[in-house]
C-alpha cells in the first residue's frame, strides 16, 4: 500500500482486517479474535502483523483511530475510503476462481454512504 492508496488485490492480513471492521469499531486483540473467527482459524494474525498492517492503513487512510475513551485500547474504524476498498476486493474475488472455498458475500457489506445532504439556501 502507498499514500496513493491500496492495490487490490489486498494482502490476506489487509482483506481480513477489513473485513473485521465493517460495521463496529474493534480493538485490537478484538481484531484478532474476529479475524480468527471469520476466517474459521485459517488465518491466525499476530500482535507484529496486525499493528504493522493497521499501521499502513492508517496511512492508506483504509482505517482510521476511533473511540479513544479508554486509555488502555485504541480503537480502529473503517473509513469509506478501507469500505470502499473492500467491497472492490470482494467483487475482484467473487470473479477471481478461488482455490480455498466459498469467499465472503458483498451482500453484507454496506454501500459508502453519499456524504451529509446538504441544504440549498
Amino acid at each position: 500500500m502507498s499514500k496513493s492508496g491500496p492495490q487490490v488485490p489486498l494482502t490476506p492480513a489487509v482483506f481480513h482486517i477489513l473485513l473485521a471492521l465493517v460495521g463496529q469499531e474493534r480493538h485490537g486483540y478484538d481484531i484478532m479474535q474476529q479475524v480468527k473467527s471469520d476466517s474459521q482459524g485459517v488465518v491466525k494474525m499476530g500482535p507484529g502483523t496486525l499493528y504493522g498492517s493497521l499501521d499502513r492503513m492508517i496511512e492508506a487512510g483504509l482505517v482510521t483511530q476511533g473511540n479513544t475513551q479508554d486509555p488502555r485500547r485504541i480503537y480502529y474504524k473503517l473509513t469509506p475510503s478501507g469500505l470502499a476498498t473492500l467491497r472492490a476486493e470482494t467483487a475482484g474475488r467473487s470473479s477471481r476462481p478461488s482455490s480455498r472455498g466459498s469467499q465472503p458475500s458483498t451482500a453484507s457489506i454496506p454501500q459508502p454512504s453519499p456524504g451529509p445532504a446538504r441544504v440549498a439556501a
